[in-house]
Order: C-alpha cells, then structure tokens, then sequence
C-alpha cells in the first residue's frame, strides 16, 4: 500500500501539481486497491470503491518510464475482473484528456462534458460490465 502512495504522490503531486489532500480524499481505507509490479517495484495503480452494483474507478498512476507498455490497460482488465466478482454491474472514472483513449479503447463512454479538477481537465466515462 505505502508503494501505490508513493507512486500516486510521484504522478499527481510531482508531475501535475496536484495537491496531495486532493489526491488522499479519506476513502483509500473503504477501496481495493490493485498494483502492478515488476521485479519489486510497484509500477502502476489503480483503486476501486465498491458500491453494490456500481464501482467506480480512480486514482489510476503508471510511472513515467511504463507508460504506453500495457500497464494501464492491464490494471483495467484486472478492475473490470475484481468488480465483476464483486457483483458491480457498472464501473464509473473521471478520466484525465490525455488518457480518455486509454479508457476509450477500454470499452468506456464519455458521460457529459469536460470539466476541471485540480486545475486538470477531466471527462466522466462509464462503462457496463454486464
């Protein structure tokens, strides 16, 4: 768990200048939390809240020097595996622009238009998963 926060304090905080309250928002505790590794690194992360038939996915970090190598895609498959087996029929994400294909390629939908949190702009996409 302290690797996952320190690489989502890497990502959010050290490259986008996020604030780190906005990124510990107190629900880490009720969340899975899936990793990827390599050797003993943690290199990507994702959690997931559950909420009877819904999930919703966020707080998705790739270390810079993974990127666009399948890690990101991989933690989703794992995602939509863990909250199937939960009973999720639905998973929802607030998607940052630069990574909407990545969801998109995913199976999500784009919900609504683009807004702005933590100075970054986001879209809300969903996605069935039944």
């Amino acid at each position: 768990m302290s690797a996952a926060l320190s690489l989502r304090d890497r990502v959010f905080a050290g490259e986008q200048g996020v604030h780190p309250s906005a990124d510990r928002d107190g629900r880490d505790h009720e969340a899975l939390h899936l990793v990827a590794v390599e050797g003993e690194a943690v290199v990507g992360t994702c959690r997931l809240v559950l909420d009877g038939a819904r999930a919703r996915l966020g707080r998705l970090a790739v270390i810079r020097s993974r990127r666009r190598a399948g890690i990101g895609a991989a933690l989703l498959t794992e995602a939509d595996r863990q909250a199937r087996g939960a009973g999720a029929m639905r998973i929802e994400l607030h998607a940052q622009l630069p990574a909407r294909e990545l969801y998109v390629r995913d199976g999500y939908t784009v919900q609504g238009e683009v807004f702005v949190e933590e100075g970054i702009e986001h879209v809300s996409m969903a996605k069935r998963l039944a």
